[in-house]
């Protein structure tokens, strides 16, 4: 590979406060920005390496920068999220480049320069999969991979368009690297339950190929997992929009819907046998269902539509905490986290995959790594037919019906319990995962609150089914 990239990080003096007022401007724009509505105050660079020279026709640097905003009222002082960024740097930006301008630098190391998001650019996405091909240590930034997979060079990269809360380069329809935007320290699920699923020959997740390390410390301390090359399922349909298709052509949905439920069912079954799964008992289930409880209460102080439904949703939750005081246990395990149909993948020949390991990025890492119960899982798949029937007009909520039915069957057939043989965990999570739809779309998307307010109104029935 080239020198600029294998060379030592070639950090500048001066080059976060050249670039702080663009970046202020541009990240809060930004689909994965994670601080929507409160101001950058400013900017922290956690770590710099120069990919390709700044003096060159094109420069890359790659910055793991903290944004600093105000504290959201009334919770704890937070010390700003760390993103990654890939900055590209030309004299001018080509047409093709438009969407991706930055800004236009006045001082410092880039002056002079017009600044992007690279990953627009064919040139440095090329650098990054030449740095995953030959194994790289570029700086603090750790090119790694499965040894007995092989990466091709000159595969065309495309950034993916569509919206996301990464980012995703597309090699030749060959390989597809997804770069965390949003990052912290520690082990990534979004690396770690592939690499178990491949260790356990699970075909339901594309194995990992390579991955994308920062080591800040000597001792490998404190480090970031930045992105992961997966290979690319060629043709393969959008689990949410295959769904929404077939909907509105009228199509039946509940053999996808069955497919699909063994595949999660699958992947389950290899979870529990490559990572430690625990009992939940009276102790450990009380905090999980304290925690339902705390987030309904703040809910319905947030969203007047939900009151007149909160005491009986409470019921849900103190349903299952009764069964854990008379003794009950659960299974916890490692799970996927944020299970919908937009996580999964059909392939051409009709395979469902799972991807998208990372769990809900809101949460803290230690909560995401932590076992569940897998119908949370399935809670989270269940709401999702449900958002899906909501999206045509009329809704067709028998057809979600019909579909959560042969989802719950299918996974049944595969990993041999029927989610729907525990009612009462299953409500529990059910009612949690609406509460949270309640809240976000009440925040982000007013026109869509009628959708969760609905299976409210459901959860909060005598007969929930």
């Amino acid at each position: 590979m080239s020198e600029a990239v294998t060379r030592p990080s070639a950090t500048r003096t001066g080059l976060l406060a050249s670039l702080e007022p663009l970046l202020r401007e541009w990240l809060p724009r930004q689909r994965w920005f994670a601080g929507k509505g409160r101001p950058v105050t400013g900017l922290s660079l956690v770590a710099a390496t120069e990919l390709l020279p700044s003096d060159g026709r094109v420069g890359l640097h790659h910055l793991l920068v903290r944004a600093h905003q105000p504290s959201v009222p009334g919770a704890p002082p937070h010390p700003g999220d760390c993103y990654q960024l890939l900055i590209g740097a030309r004299e001018a930006l080509p047409p093709r480049l438009a969407p991706a301008l930055i800004g236009h630098v006045q001082d410092g190391p880039l002056a002079g320069r017009t600044v992007y998001d690279a990953l627009y650019d064919p040139r440095p996405a090329d650098v990054l999969l030449e740095a995953l091909r030959t194994r790289a240590r570029v700086g603090v930034l750790r090119f790694e991979g499965d040894p007995r997979q092989e990466i091709r060079s000159r595969l065309v990269p495309r950034l993916v368009t569509s919206e996301q809360s990464n980012s995703s380069v597309v090699y030749g329809d060959t390989f597809i690297l997804k770069l965390l935007r949003r990052v912290v320290p520690g082990v990534n699920p979004d690396l770690e339950l592939p690499l178990a699923l491949a260790r356990e020959g699970c075909a339901r997740v594309p194995a990992p190929t390579a991955w994308i390390r920062a080591e800040l410390n000597a001792d490998g301390a404190d480090g970031y997992v930045l992105g992961v090359l997966q290979p690319f399922v060629q043709g393969a349909d959008d689990g949410w929009e295959l769904t929404l298709s077939e909907l509105a052509k009228g199509e039946d949905f509940t053999a996808e819907a069955r497919a699909l439920g063994r595949a999660t069912a699958e992947v389950h079954t290899a979870l529990a046998a490559a990572l430690p799964t625990v009992t939940l008992g009276h102790a450990s289930l009380e905090p999980l269902v304290a925690g339902m409880l705390e987030r309904l209460d703040a809910a319905a102080q947030a969203v007047p539509a939900l009151r007149p439904y909160a005491p009986a949703l409470r019921s849900a939750f103190d349903a299952l905490a009764g069964l854990a005081a008379d003794g009950h246990t659960w299974t916890a395990q490692r799970i996927h986290g944020d299970l919908h149909l937009g996580q999964c993948l059909r392939s051409p020949s009709g395979l469902w995959s799972l991807i998208d390991f990372e769990g809900e990025p809101a949460k803290p890492l230690a909560e995401r790594r932590m076992p569940q119960p897998t119908v949370r899982d399935v809670a989270g798949m269940l709401r999702s037919f449900d958002y899906a029937a909501h999206s045509v007009n009329p809704p067709a909520p028998g057809w979600a019906a019909a579909c959560r039915d042969a989802y719950c069957a299918g996974y049944a057939d595969a990993g041999g319990l029927d989610p729907r043989a525990d009612p009462v965990l299953l409500r529990a999570y059910e009612t949690d995962k609406a509460v949270y739809e309640v809240v976000y779309e009440a925040r982000h998307r007013p026109d869509w609150l009628p959708v969760p307010l609905s299976a409210v109104r459901r959860l909060a029935s005598p007969d929930p089914s």
